[in-house]
């Protein structure tokens, strides 16, 4: 069964501000609960984009929104291509659109997929498993150099050069094949002392490898940006993140869209040309509230921002750079 639990379920719908005949996409259905949400509202005319590249996840997905299958398009597919496949459709503007990203419940929980330190099963961490790169590729062959690069930059681990330098003297006697192997490998890298505090010691280890095997940063920045663009006047973007480095790609994107272009001091008002396009709606993100981490602890770290399109798009604006000079 895949069963996810929806984080931040109540204020990512509200947060939509959905209308009974809108489009809307879902870039990450998971298990479909925010996506159940999002049908239940939409009336005739109304419309809902599904995607996901797990296909567990997908076919749960369908099976849980069938009453709603008449207003729903599944598209089995990385949300890297969202702009691209939303235009195939006939789509070429939106109402809005949700991120929620990170790794789901069932994913961590069955452990065969190799997400999870808590499971001994073979390295792999795919979202997608038609992707040739998996964990596996990365720990056995991916130079010293690389494996430190990953595990500072998308795990925050201070401990990077010593497991990594772990890593490489222990694939040069036989190739490290199991998600229990590399833990015990990561434990030996690092202090005792450390280990013994601050929750388990291959977390950020397994949390950079997760990341560099389906390039999330990456996907998740470019995606973004193409939502701005497909997000139609008065339309919403509404991201759900669930650590730092996500978290600031997004802050960063938001503020850049949100500040007016620099005008004169003797200005008294803003010109219309100068005018940001987008607003942000959360100015601190909104964050899971007693009851939710009571029910589900995974939401801890879960971080919710709105931002709403109030400007038409022209060509004095870029959305990946910013104002033109």
């Amino acid at each position: 069964m895949f069963e996810h639990y929806s984080v931040l379920k109540q204020e990512t719908i509200e947060g939509l501000a959905i209308k009974a005949t809108g489009t809307y996409v879902d870039c990450t259905v998971g298990g479909g609960g925010h996506s159940e949400s999002i049908a239940s509202q939409l009336q005739e005319g109304g419309r809902l984009i599904a995607f996901d590249q797990d296909e567990d996840a997908l076919q749960a997905a369908k099976e849980r929104l069938v009453a709603y299958e008449d207003r729903i398009l599944f598209i089995h597919s990385n949300f890297s291509g969202l702009e691209q496949a939303l235009m195939d459709h006939g789509i070429n503007e939106v109402d809005g659109i949700l991120f929620d990203l990170g790794v789901s419940s069932p994913q961590l929980d069955r452990g065969e997929r190799g997400f999870s330190y808590q499971h001994d099963a073979l390295l792999d961490m795919r979202m997608d498993q038609s992707n040739e790169l998996n964990a596996y590729e990365i720990i056995n062959n991916w130079p010293y150099q690389d494996l430190v690069s990953i595990f500072f930059k998308y795990g925050e681990e201070k401990f990077s050069k010593q497991i990594a330098r772990k890593i490489e003297r222990q694939r040069e006697e036989k190739p490290i094949e199991t998600t229990h192997e590399l833990v015990e490998i990561i434990k030996e890298g690092i202090p005792a002392a450390t280990r013994r505090k601050g929750g388990h010691p291959a977390k950020r280890v397994f949390q950079a490898l997760r990341i560099a095997v389906n390039d999330e940063l990456q996907v998740f920045n470019d995606a973004l940006h193409q939502a701005a663009r497909m997000t139609r006047l008065h339309g919403r973007i509404v991201v759900i993140t669930f650590h730092s480095l996500e978290d600031r790609l997004c802050k960063q994107a938001f503020k850049k869209w949100s500040t007016a272009k620099p005008t004169p001091r003797n200005l008294p008002i803003v010109p219309e040309s100068h005018e940001a396009p987008f607003k942000v709606i959360t100015r601190k993100p909104v964050i899971a509230g007693d009851q939710e981490l009571e029910a589900n602890r995974r939401s801890r770290s879960a971080k919710l921002r709105i931002i709403e399109k109030v400007k038409a798009w022209d060509e004095s604006f870029n959305y990946e750079e910013g104002w033109k000079k």
